[in-house]
């Protein structure tokens, strides 16, 4: 009898423990966190292709769902995204700026860019202390990378346009006709061309940060895993390791 309740009791403490166990790891409402999910296309056309309202919305809607966001305010607006004045032009983002701030909660974009392809608006909108989540690189990237990404893409876009217009141009002294099939392998050449400035806009951005690691004193090994660790990746969005820290300091300096 007193083994049958000892058995007993060990039984139920189980149980107990089992349910205890199911209820943390659901998350409760309580728990919910909300945010303020912020959509934008910079024409009325871009609403019809792949980075349109619809898809931005359904890629937030997935992260919220895994981080346990939920989504208090939808805002959209149709408005470029380009120049460090941009808040001004874009009053949607402003009415969301104020509602994360009586939320006190976060504003989720898909991506950075459709925050601004600016990084100095990116650094502006840092400053008025909202939070701002982006779904394609997680809800553990700090301001540091958020800036850091920015500073890549603004970097990488500048270096490409320099060299296609300077690429064009000496096809046109050359008298080639654009558009023309025989023109077919310039074309490849040149699009080899616009990978190697992504690349080397990409080492010359990353290159300073790098740079500040090894003044700490960090090995390239230990500096491959901080930027792992920061979450920011590869130009061929991979894991950083030694060689890779190597091979782009070695192409900084070439």
């Amino acid at each position: 009898m007193l083994v049958h309740l000892s058995e007993h009791g060990t039984q139920s403490e189980t149980l107990e423990l089992k349910k205890e166990n199911q209820m943390q790891a659901c998350p409760t409402l309580s728990e919910t966190k909300k945010a303020v999910g912020y959509l934008r296309v910079s024409t009325a056309g871009q609403g019809q292709r792949g980075n349109g309202i619809e898809a931005q919305r359904a890629s937030i809607e997935s992260f919220a769902r895994s981080e346990g966001f939920v989504i208090d305010l939808w805002v959209s607006e149709i408005e470029t995204g380009k120049g460090a004045d941009a808040l001004t032009k874009r009053p949607k983002l402003a009415e969301a700026l104020k509602a994360a701030r009586r939320l006190k909660a976060p504003v989720i974009v898909s991506k950075l860019d459709r925050l601004s392809r600016d990084v100095a608006f990116i650094s502006g909108l840092m400053s008025e202390r909202v939070p701002f989540v982006v779904a394609e690189l997680g809800a553990d990237v700090d301001p540091f990378v958020l800036h850091l990404f920015a500073a890549l893409g603004e970097k990488e876009r500048k270096l490409i346009a320099v060299r296609t217009r300077e690429a064009l141009q000496a096809l046109k002294r050359k008298g080639v006709k654009l558009g023309n099939l025989e023109s077919l392998p310039i074309a490849q050449r040149l699009g080899a061309d616009a990978m190697r400035a992504k690349a080397d806009a990409f080492a010359q951005a990353t290159l300073p940060i790098i740079q500040a690691y090894q003044q700490q004193g960090m090995t390239v090994r230990e500096i491959a895993e901080e930027l792992n660790k920061r979450g920011v990746e590869t130009f061929r969005q991979g894991q950083w390791h030694a060689s890779t820290v190597v091979n782009l300091l070695k192409r900084t300096a070439s």
